[in-house]
């Protein structure tokens, strides 16, 4: 384990023959952190330890990379072309999970478990960020978000508009919503990786139950935010008071409290 989780806890979990570590730190009710690419890097380990001031367990599968690694260019590369062609990752076909969101779904039940609380929270980032849509369809995540979610990735206008679940699943969602459930998506404007289209589909289908944040990237924004801005809660996070990022990030934590934390009698 490198330094940058050396406060972390590592074990192990098997579902269906898949066994992978996972990292834990903090207790209380459970969040899965699923890292964007190319890993669980510093500045994801640094979102996750916010969470347990609040009272709550973040929990970080390894779902590619090498924990705790620095991010670079090359990095991501060496990540992001074994992900792609994987079975277990879908980051082209439309209407359909990536099949490892089964195995996550798997985890999330098993924390709900150890840690307790009404269900658990999940954040998806980046080549994961649609995961925890995916991971929706189970009663057990009561407070999804889906950061920067670029899967298919968006070569045709129809793949712009794919959220990364079936049709069905998305029926189960929409269903979950009317009962009371809600998710919120994280996007810059300018991120073509992620488009305006993608949003629209989950407010067309969801209505009020999505809350989409979309965070000003445009040539000469005031808040200095660069024309490739793409990771709002790591990477493109401007840590300061008034700036939209860091807005969102306090969106965030306070959905996890508000949806996992229950009030005492």
């Amino acid at each position: 384990m490198r330094d940058a989780l050396s406060d972390f806890t590592k074990s192990t979990f098997i579902h269906d023959g898949k066994t992978r570590d996972v990292y834990r730190i903090g207790s209380g009710p459970a969040v899965i952190v699923i890292a964007e690419m190319p890993g669980i890097t510093p500045a994801v380990a640094h979102f996750a330890r916010r969470l347990p001031p609040l009272g709550l367990t973040a929990v970080l599968p390894n779902v590619f990379g090498d924990p705790g690694r620095d991010m670079s260019a090359g990095y991501v590369l060496r990540s992001l072309a074994p992900a792609c062609v994987s079975r277990e990752f879908t980051a082209f076909a439309t209407g359909k999970a990536s099949p490892i969101t089964v195995w996550l779904r798997a985890l999330a039940k098993q924390a709900h478990q150890e840690c307790g609380g009404p269900g658990v929270g999940a954040v998806g980032m980046c080549f994961t960020g649609g995961f925890a849509l995916a991971m929706m369809v189970d009663d057990t995540v009561v407070a999804p978000v889906l950061s920067q979610p670029s899967l298919p990735f968006p070569i045709t206008r129809k793949h712009k508009r794919d959220v990364g679940i079936s049709d069905a699943d998305l029926a189960r969602v929409k269903q979950r919503v009317e009962q009371g459930a809600c998710l919120i998506g994280l996007r810059f404007t300018g991120d073509k990786v992620v488009p305006a289209e993608r949003f629209q589909r989950l407010r067309d289908a969801l209505g009020d139950g999505f809350i989409g944040v979309e965070i000003d990237s445009s040539n000469g924004n005031p808040y200095g935010h660069p024309a490739n801005a793409h990771s709002v809660l790591t990477n493109h996070l401007i840590d300061e008071p008034g700036q939209p990022t860091r807005d969102a990030l306090d969106q965030v934590l306070a959905f996890f409290q508000e949806r996992l934390l229950v009030p005492s009698a």
